[in-house]
Parts: C-alpha cells; structure tokens; sequence
C-alpha cells in the first residue's frame, strides 16, 4: 500500500463522490490536522458522516480508517513545527480528560509497539550490543534522555559504553573519533530526527562499525542507515515527545543484553553494594 495519501487522493479524485470530495479538500487543505484526527472528528470537519470518512479509507485502499490515519501521520509527522503541534494537540486533547488522554494514548503506543516488534531483530540487537569491543550511543535534544538512561545501565554490564553527549557536529564526530570495526553504535531517534546522530551514523559505518537503530519508522533515515533496526511508536502529544514505548523498549533491551553478556549479575552488584555503602551515596532510614 503506498504510504503517500496525497498522492493516491490526487490519482483517484475524478472517481470520488460529493462527499468525498470533501474529504479530500479538507485532507489536502489540513493534512497536518486530519493525521491526528479520528474518523468521526474528521468527519465532522468535512461535513459528512463517519461512515463516509471510513469508507472513503476503504476506496483509497487502505484495510481501515485506522491505516489511512497512520499513513497520513507518516507523511506529517517530521514536517510540523512545535507550533504546528500545539495547535494539533489542541484538537486532540480539546474538552477531554487530559491524564486520561495522554496515559491512555502512552499504553496503546507500549502496547503497538509490542505488536509490532520483530523478534528476530530484537535479538539480532542484544548479540550485537553483547558481542562489541565498545559500545557508542547517541541521541539528541529529546532522545538524549534515552541514551543516558541505556548508557546507565550498560555501564554496569560492560567496561567500555560511551554515551556520546549534545554537542556541535564537530565534537560529536570528535567522540566517536576512534570507533572500529567489531564496535557498536546505539542510534537512537525520533521526529524530528536529528541530523547530528544521521551524520554520526554515517561516520561510524564507514568506520566499520555496526549500528543498532532505535526510532519510529522504516522510512527514517536512522532505519535506512542501520544495520539492525527496532521501532518503538513515539506520536507526538502537544510539544512533547511521548518517550514511553521507546524507553520501554530499551528498558527491555537492557535486560536482553544482560542475559546475552553471560556475565554474573550477582557478582557485579554485590561489588556495586560495597561501593554505595562506602561512599554513602543511598540515604539510610531507621528501621
């Protein structure tokens, strides 16, 4: 199915109804808005049912209303502007309960992306993260609360994990300066994709490394690039980033590798219990 909503509106317009001209006008007049939109809202702004909208879907090719939407969203979601998405969010959000809306909306993207994950990757991604000489993980602006998060818990696993911080293109190519053939980088982006963490993958696959990419689509360019490729689904909420299911899947990640590394767990954090309580770094409570 192609992806392309616009295009398949403008190669079968001669053939729709009144109706569904509307639709089509509204779509093409406000496809940052209608990608958000549910049948029975878009419905109401073109001013027909929402049984027209969802057949209308239907004759555009799609299986349901459902993927039309998300191909639309495809289409919009790294060209909106943070103004762009406040105004979006307003209509998604407008007159409804909003931890309702948001944590209803964080579990449904835990659990798609559960739906969606392919296994075979998964695992492909723990072997390599486990088996690499050092392990590199760079993600910016939002996603640099990812990569430290993952960079925490490596670094317990393994001697040798650098989280590559925000910084200029020059010095985030000066971090990764030495990465090597039987390394590894942690590629982790989502809309808007960041071009510092494309163009340290780009640097590190002509090094020789590997490259393991966490993002939102096989369209992105972290996808095209990486050699090992997981999706988490990231639809945005006002100006935020929903993080959940990305951080999810990482979170499991790290578990994954922890049980590829072979290493003894027990051991590492008997040795971690020491230096805490040494070094007073927990607040203890009377009992």
């Amino acid at each position: 199915m192609n992806n392309d909503v616009l295009a398949a509106i403008k190669s079968l317009s001669p053939t729709f109804s009144k109706g569904q001209r509307r639709i089509a006008a509204f779509i093409n007049d406000n496809y940052e808005k209608a990608a958000f939109m549910t049948a029975g809202k878009l419905g109401l702004a073109a001013g027909v049912s929402e049984s027209t909208v969802v057949r209308f879907a239907s004759d555009l090719g799609y299986d349901g209303y459902p993927e039309m939407r998300r191909a639309m969203q495809e289409l919009v979601k790294n060209r909106l502007t943070t103004v762009q998405r406040i105004e979006v969010a307003r209509d998604m959000i407008s007159g409804a309960d909003v931890p309702e809306t948001v944590l209803n909306s964080d579990m449904a993207k835990i659990r798609h992306t559960l739906e969606e994950l392919d296994r075979e990757q998964f695992k492909r991604a723990a072997e390599t993260i486990s088996r690499a000489k050092t392990v590199y993980i760079v993600g910016v602006r939002s996603s640099a609360v990812l990569s430290s998060f993952m960079g925490f818990y490596l670094n317990q696993l393994f001697p040798d994990v650098r989280v590559i911080s925000q910084s200029a293109f020059s010095e985030i190519y000066e971090q990764v300066l030495h990465i090597s053939e039987g390394d590894v980088l942690v590629a982790i982006s989502f809309p808007r994709y960041s071009r510092r963490t494309i163009m340290a993958m780009r640097y590190a696959r002509d090094k020789g490394a590997k490259i393991v990419g966490i993002t939102d689509s096989e369209s992105s360019l972290v996808a095209e690039l990486a050699d090992v490729k997981l999706y988490a689904r990231s639809d945005m909420v006002s100006f935020l980033d929903s993080l959940v299911a990305p951080l999810s899947l990482i979170n499991a990640l790290v578990v994954a590798v922890a049980e590829q590394s072979n290493k003894d767990l027990g051991e590492t954090f008997e040795k971690l219990e020491n230096i805490w309580t040494e070094f007073d770094v927990y607040e203890k409570y009377d009992q």
